[in-house]
């Protein structure tokens, strides 16, 4: 059996008077089965957000399409298009006078595996049929109190330092990423990468469960749906791709025939 790709990508507005988050799934133009999907979640006043996260889009799109497999290891593309985002988007406060930054969230696919890397709080989810096999951990103030064990998750929800984060692109300090891969990918699995506007209405099961239930196009439409129901008028931007692995059979071959045109032994 082989595997084909069912994905998507979406955003909402919500209710903000911008959308700071940029989202993209990105064919490479010279390689077949390789393609990068990207969530970048900007911050700043005015416009700063918007073209912070824009910039992560376009410097992994420019880094995707020189990208040699054969020549360059997936890991050194996800922390090349972070790093250089960083420096681009640093370098934008100086002319522009104003604070952006910006989260990132990676997914390179390539046949037979995937590579995934992210600084700030977007996330990737990797969930195999409706259990939960991987979950980015965020660079945030309340995970490291997790870590430390000083509150639950439960608690990390209602924390009031809740969205303050450790790091992010184009801030001061140089910014953390961390890179992961899975090559034993199997048909069912399914890939969420989404910013903060959204999984803050979901916990891990009711995701695993409505992505596997439904198509890629509409799994978004839903979590979309339902997270601005939870919102109640108050949502952030919010953005997700979700790409799915799903099984076709192969194409069967044709039986060759005798040389006058009939199968040897074949039925008259």
């Amino acid at each position: 059996m082989a595997l084909k790709i069912d994905a998507c990508a979406a955003q909402h507005q919500g209710d903000r008077k911008e959308q700071q988050d940029r989202v993209a799934i990105l064919p490479h133009t010279r390689r077949r089965g390789v393609a990068l999907a990207v969530v970048a979640d900007g911050m700043g006043g005015h416009t700063g957000g918007s073209l912070a996260a824009e910039q992560v889009i376009h410097t992994a799109k420019n880094n995707l399409q020189n990208f040699a497999p054969d020549e360059e290891s997936p890991s050194h593309l996800l922390e090349n298009s972070m790093s250089e985002a960083h420096t681009m988007i640093k370098a934008s406060r100086f002319m522009n006078e104003m604070d952006p930054h910006s989260t990132a969230v990676m997914l390179l696919l390539q046949p037979g595996k995937v590579t995934w890397g992210h600084c700030g709080d977007s996330r990737l989810y990797h969930f195999r049929g409706d259990r939960l096999l991987h979950r980015t951990v965020d660079h945030s103030y309340v995970e490291h109190l997790i870590a430390l064990g000083r509150i639950t998750p439960e608690e990390a929800h209602t924390h009031p330092h809740r969205n303050v984060l450790l790091t992010s692109l184009g801030g001061q300090e140089n910014p953390l990423f961390n890179i992961a891969d899975a090559d034993e990918l199997l048909a069912g699995d399914a890939f969420l990468l989404c910013s903060d506007g959204l999984w803050g209405y979901f916990d891990d099961a009711e995701l695993a469960a409505l992505i596997a239930s439904n198509p890629a196009r509409r799994a978004c439409e839903l979590l979309i749906e339902a997270a601005r129901q939870r919102a109640d008028g108050g949502g952030d931007n919010l953005s997700l791709a979700i790409v799915k692995l799903i099984e076709v059979e192969a194409p069967v071959k044709p039986v060759r025939t005798g040389s006058a045109g009939r199968s040897r032994g074949g039925l008259r």
